[in-house]
């Protein structure tokens, strides 16, 4: 898939969603349940042992057409370069790094890097970074994306961290492009309930849906 396809992907259901789990088999079972909810964007943190492992076992469990794979927690080029051999279609970290983004311009694959100042966000845009992933969105809420766009309106940007049913419509309503989600959407799982996940992945892909058409 191309970059412009993946991001297309992604941008068109506004949802991702950060997978952080235990292990390979609870990962696999949180992905699938996303999926079935219409969230086909997942991305599996680094922190997740054997995370380039679960990235694998990915692929081979979908088909490119049901599922967008990307690699989060992603801190320096060669944990980039890992995920990319092992399938990732995008690299998402929690802050940004020159080689990073250097590596992913080379492979042709979608750099998602954390900043909060407007200086942070300059610096990732000029790298080449295809959008900017707003971390912790906590700290800042929806209405910073306002206040970036008035001086960077074509700055791409998707918040992580902060993001809940109940303010995603604001966030996409500020002018994010998607949200990233952990466990406001994963939670289910931690009690063995992956109807749970696949409820709220329907939720909120429903409530961004929503926000759009207003």
């Amino acid at each position: 898939m191309s970059k412009y396809e993946t991001l297309k992907k992604i941008t068109d259901v506004g949802v991702v969603a950060v997978v952080r789990a235990e292990n390979e088999d609870e990962a696999n079972k949180i992905a699938k349940a996303c999926i079935e909810g219409g969230v086909p964007a997942i991305e599996v943190t680094f922190t997740v042992p054997g995370a380039h492992k679960v990235i694998e076992g990915l692929k081979n469990s979908f088909s490119a057409d049901e599922l967008i794979v990307g690699a989060g927690t992603v801190l320096d080029s060669e944990t980039a370069r890992i995920a990319i051999l092992a399938g990732a279609e995008y690299i998402v970290s929690p802050g940004f790094d020159l080689e990073t983004a250097k590596l992913c311009n080379r492979y042709r694959i979608p750099y998602m890097p954390g900043c909060i100042t407007i200086t942070e966000i300059l610096t990732a845009m000029e790298a080449g970074a295809d959008v900017i992933k707003i971390f912790p969105g906590s700290i800042v809420g929806p209405s910073y994306i306002k206040a970036i766009k008035g001086p960077l309106p074509q700055a791409v940007v998707m918040p992580t961290g902060g993001v809940s049913l109940d303010n995603v419509d604001q966030w996409i309503k500020s002018g994010c492009v998607a949200v990233g989600v952990g466990g406001d959407l994963t939670a289910p799982a931690k009690t063995g309930d992956y109807a749970g996940v696949t409820d709220l992945a329907k939720q909120f892909v429903a409530k961004v849906k929503e926000a759009r058409q207003k």
